[in-house]
């Protein structure tokens, strides 16, 4: 089977264009690693990016990468008409069983509806329930992005639902689901937690700083919790000063002895943390299927999440995490306090989410549920 990935390279994204090696989202870089394990399939991963770049032949022995350049003009301002047409002509020259469009907010998603080939969408980020919690106005990237995640579901032969949530928000417009999990590295299932005793428990907040992700809230819940324990709390993930909730965020830390603030890292930076961590917090207000609970999870380390979206698919309450209400201070620092007056429920939650993701989010397994759902796709073609 040959399959096209349609994925955004980050150096692209992160304006790394001297990097002699492309690099993916968390989830795509992961599905990838699943599919390196199955020889019997061709990869060719298709990128757009908006000044040519030096890139490999392959990534992995049965993964080609093929990186398309692109003028600014056709990006967003022109709906993505010169990535659309890039791409297609990469295809016709590949001639892939099938298409797999990864996230609907930038080019991917429109590329693969438009390639004339076999295609599926997997939608990581829910644009439209997304601009709907930001209240994004008209124009914006977040509207733009949920218009045309709008315009592309009924288009394709299938969506791709990494969680319930999303398939909930989907289903009436696109011919066919799936409720598949993202797959998580595999090197996180390699992070052993070395605790240091006599230091202070390390909570780890992980994300942008932004109102989705609910940072804010969050701080201001465990004050009273800091006022008699001593923990660090540390964020980590990009942060903006130009914007109200980073400048708020940025103030409340000023105030704060206790809260850390180390901007955005890479993988192998966030696995070192994990290794330090005691509890992973993830307080957001939307989520559908966080990077940052598997990772935790694979790594023994223990979770407390916001029961939204499709975090409830991802953390069984009380067997492989605990979960609590973001918009309720006791209820955030309730779970949190668990955590840490109980390192034996924190060990056997932990080992719980360990053992689930070995058997629900390892690469293998998902690029094994891929092959399938191109199979049903294609009537069994391949």
């Amino acid at each position: 089977m040959k399959i096209a990935i349609l994925t955004t390279d980050n150096r692209h994204h992160f304006g790394e264009f001297d990097r002699p090696e492309p690099w993916f989202g968390t989830a795509p870089e992961a599905l990838l690693q699943g599919f390196a394990g199955l020889p019997e399939v061709e990869v060719h991963v298709v990128s757009c990016t908006q000044r040519p770049m030096k890139s490999p032949e392959k990534i992995a022995l049965n993964i080609f990468y093929h990186s398309l350049h692109v003028p600014r003009l056709g990006w967003q301002r022109t709906l993505y008409q010169g990535c659309i047409r890039a791409t297609r002509k990469k295809l016709r020259e590949l001639r892939p069983d099938i298409v797999h469009g990864q996230g609907t907010e930038r080019d991917c998603a429109l590329a693969a509806v438009f390639s004339g080939f076999a295609n599926v969408l997997t939608i990581h980020g829910n644009m439209r329930l997304v601009a709907k919690v930001n209240g994004s106005p008209p124009f914006t990237f977040w509207w733009n992005a949920a218009r045309l995640e709008a315009f592309t579901l009924p288009r394709t032969n299938g969506v791709v639902c990494i969680t319930n949530y999303t398939r909930a928000a989907v289903i009436s417009r696109a011919r066919r689901t799936w409720l598949v999990p993202n797959a998580v590295d595999g090197s996180f299932f390699e992070v052993r937690p070395q605790i240091n005793a006599g230091q202070p428990p390390v909570l780890l907040c992980v994300g942008f700083i932004c109102l989705r992700k609910n940072q804010n809230a969050f701080i201001r819940a465990l004050d009273p919790l800091a006022a008699r324990e001593k923990f660090r709390l540390v964020f980590l993930g990009g942060a903006s000063h130009d914007e109200p909730y980073g400048r708020e965020f940025f103030e409340l830390l000023r105030s704060r002895p206790w809260c850390e603030h180390h901007g955005f890292v890479d993988r192998a930076q966030l696995k070192n943390w994990l290794r330090g961590a005691t509890l992973l917090a993830l307080p957001s207000l939307e989520d559908n299927c966080p990077m940052t609970v598997l990772e935790a999870a694979a790594a023994g380390v223990p979770v407390i999440a916001a029961d939204v979206g499709g975090v409830p698919d991802l953390v069984a309450d009380g067997e492989t995490g605990l979960l609590c209400d973001p918009l309720d201070a006791s209820s955030m620092v309730g779970t949190v306090e668990k955590i840490l007056k109980r390192p034996d429920l924190a060990r056997a939650l932990a080992a719980k989410a360990n053992q689930s993701a070995r058997e629900r989010f390892h690469p293998l397994v998902i690029a094994r549920r891929h092959v399938e759902i191109y199979n049903e796709v294609l009537g069994g073609k391949c």
